[in-house]
């Protein structure tokens, strides 16, 4: 098994969105890469914790490659725009791959180099280290699952396309 930490805007629609995929064996939402201990969803929305929305992915190396982690999470979001994602606006939105296996920073970085001439912008998704995780509370963990009608800022199309995925 392995792990990867993906920032992309409000974390329950990458959520929702990784749960629909082959071989990913499990999904939580939290907070990572900030300044303070023990984070509550209003410390990260005042945005002084620099914290960001933050989905922890679990993946089966076997049926899924990190590659095709990377390729599902720039289909759902902007990655040439800082702090924001949809309409939701702030640091906590930021775009971030967080990586603990140190194996990967080099696949991350190589695939952004591959598919930055695929967009007109500079691509401004952090690629750090996981630095600390906060798991976020009960209540938003598998937030668009209990509540079918709350706000996402992923497309429906992409939900859709999410769930017909199959690794190559």
């Amino acid at each position: 098994m392995k792990e990867i930490f993906l920032a992309g805007g409000c974390f329950w629609g990458v959520q929702r969105y990784y749960d629909q995929i082959a071989g990913v064996i499990g999904t939580q939402v939290g907070y990572a890469n900030g300044r303070t201990v023990g984070p509550t969803y209003e410390d990260v929305c005042r945005g002084d914790s620099d914290f960001a929305e933050t989905v922890w992915v679990r993946y089966d190396e076997n049926k899924i490659s990190l590659e095709d982690i990377l390729t599902l999470f720039f289909r759902i979001i902007d990655p040439t725009a800082r702090d924001r994602q949809g309409n939701d606006v702030g640091t906590q939105y930021r775009t971030g791959i967080y990586y603990v296996d140190p194996a990967d920073e080099f696949k991350i970085r190589s695939y952004i180099a591959a598919i930055q001439p695929n967009y007109p912008r500079k691509i401004v998704t952090e690629i750090e280290r996981l630095r600390n995780y906060y798991t976020a509370e009960a209540y938003h963990q598998h937030y668009l699952e209990k509540n079918p009608g709350g706000y996402c800022h992923i497309k429906k199309e992409d939900f859709q396309y999410a769930g017909t995925y199959t690794p190559v």
